[in-house]
């Protein structure tokens, strides 16, 4: 009998020592690419949070529709690790390993060990997949985890305080990005079905809910708050309200599956098995007596997910962060039915879902080994990003700083935010993306237009030109104001002291000083004019 469950006990610990195994690769993987050029949203975020620790607010010096919770936590990360590319990602990492922790014990409160430990596995390599733009830190990693620690809460015996913690945790996660409100709808939601459940009167769950939404509420109402002490709150409104519902109505529905199920298949891609598993761990978690009350919780909680998704119809990679989750706990739930399915009939048939779900860990890993083994930090983010300009980004911010001085101003024409970074130097303009210049919608020449009085007032010693589409997405009816603005203007105002020549993904020529009138080949480029006097 002893030796029985001696085998049961060291058999229990496979899932636990293969979680660790898989969570310590990806760890590694991070830790290898901790260089990887910052992308655009991470430009912006640590331009934010730059500006912060300078004791200058959001939406001051630097304008867009997102809510200032990612501002503060790069400024919280860089205050501790360093205002560089390396302090950040370890921030991140630091952010992934308690999203993977959360997920094993939601894992281990919802079933069992097995379950936690596949679950965090699963996650562990999901979240740093290059389809889901995982090395990057954005927003959708800082939803997340607060999101999870408040739905651990909920699951947890509801004293007023605990429950005042949960709604707290959704208000943060909310503050990180807007979609986040249907996480907090998924808590409310919820608690007050599981309060009626309980058998609490309307009144009381009503009131209760009441708490728990105004818990979830305060975060943003105190970030509002501080906003209009110190004067931003109208360009906080514009930007995060007005703009964001322009923009959020900018794609029909009818083109929503056309944008949605090529991403589908990219986030996918060759973790396609471990979706699979996913599948089933709903149908053996609705199946199983026992586990039906957890799998209801996660299918809501993969719902609303879902939800979170699709506020504009972007769908755009990294926005799949806030599904993995709900995908990998339900991966968990699908190895750890199975295994005690088989275990009932032969202890030894307990590896066989493991040996399965080993094997479907090793697919994305082998699709993306060059990435997570053999490309540098700079070829890595050449082969995710093929065509922006981030590793250039690096060199370029480099020369404007080593030819300006603190107090000096630029002006960067097109969305590469990361540049007023590395330079540490204040933009010339709130504009610090051009995409919403280059839309259709009712703000665009406005915007324009102000972009412009900014520029010409403030007069920067560098204007750095970005010719590369996707810095500006120009579209069929696009107002053309802004170029013909810059193109007069840098004539009689600016001449050209850089020229950055990006012919191939991985070849770059770069020009300082000494530009050539003509190139062999021209590929997307950027411009650096310094100011004539």
């Amino acid at each position: 009998m002893t030796d029985k469950s001696s085998k049961e006990d060291k058999i229990a610990r496979i899932p636990m020592v293969l979680c660790l195994l898989v969570i310590a690769l990806a760890i590694a993987i991070r830790l290898r690419l901790l260089g990887v050029p910052l992308e655009r949203d991470e430009g912006e975020y640590a331009y934010a949070g730059q500006l912060m620790l300078e004791g200058i607010p959001p939406y001051k010096l630097a304008y867009n529709m997102k809510f200032p919770g990612p501002y503060a936590a790069y400024a919280l990360i860089m205050a501790v690790f360093g205002q560089t590319i390396t302090g950040i990602h370890l921030g991140l990492l630091l952010v992934n390993i308690a999203t993977i922790a959360l997920i094993f014990f939601l894992g281990l409160r919802l079933a069992n060990q097995t379950a936690g430990s596949v679950a965090a596995a699963s996650y562990a390599l999901l979240s740093v997949s290059p389809s889901v733009l995982g090395l990057a830190a954005h927003a959708t990693h800082f939803v997340m985890l607060p999101v999870l620690a408040a739905a651990f809460l909920l699951l947890e015996p509801q004293s007023t305080k605990r429950l005042l913690a949960s709604g707290s945790l959704f208000g943060i996660g909310l503050l990180m990005k807007q979609p986040a409100c249907f996480f907090v709808l998924y808590g409310a939601i919820y608690l007050f079905i599981r309060d009626l459940r309980d058998g609490l009167a309307l009144k009381q769950a009503a009131l209760r809910n009441l708490l728990f939404t105004s818990a979830a509420l305060l975060p943003l109402a105190i970030a509002c708050l501080l906003l209009w002490h110190v004067g931003v709150f109208n360009n906080f409104w514009f930007w995060t309200i007005d703009y964001a519902h322009q923009y959020g109505s900018l794609v029909p529905a009818t083109q929503a599956p056309q944008i949605l199920f090529p991403s589908v298949k990219e986030v996918i891609g060759a973790g396609w098995a471990l979706w699979m598993i996913a599948g089933i761990g709903i149908v053996a978690g609705l199946w199983d007596r026992r586990m039906r009350a957890s799998t209801t919780f996660l299918l809501a909680f993969l719902f609303f997910s879902i939800l979170a998704l699709c506020p504009g119809f972007y769908f755009r990679y990294h926005y799949f962060i806030l599904v993995l989750p709900a995908i990998s706990l339900l991966v968990g739930v699908a190895i750890s039915k199975v295994s005690d399915l088989l275990s009932d009939r032969m202890m030894a048939a307990k590896f066989i879902p493991l040996l399965l779900f080993g094997a479907a860990l090793s697919l994305p890993i082998f699709k993306e080994k060059k990435i997570f083994f053999g490309a540098s930090p700079v070829e890595a983010c050449q082969m995710i990003y093929p065509e922006g300009p981030f590793p250039e980004s690096v060199r370029i911010a480099e020369y404007v700083r080593d030819h300006t001085s603190p107090h000096d101003t630029i002006a960067v024409l097109g969305s590469e935010p990361q540049i007023y970074f590395y330079a540490q130097r204040h933009s010339a303009t709130g504009y610090i993306y051009t995409y919403g210049l280059m839309e259709a919608q009712k703000y665009a020449r406005q915007m324009q237009e102000e972009m412009i009085r900014e520029i010409e007032h403030t007069r920067p010693k560098y204007l750095i030109s970005v010719i590369t589409n996707d810095s500006w997405l120009q579209r069929p009816r696009s107002d053309r104001l802004i170029f013909t603005w810059a193109n007069e203007y840098t004539t009689q105002n600016y001449a050209v002291a850089g020229f950055v020549n990006m012919v191939a993904p991985g070849r770059t020529d770069y020009y300082f000083g000494n530009i050539p009138q003509s190139v062999a080949q021209l590929g997307n480029y950027i411009l650096i004019y310094q100011r004539k006097s």
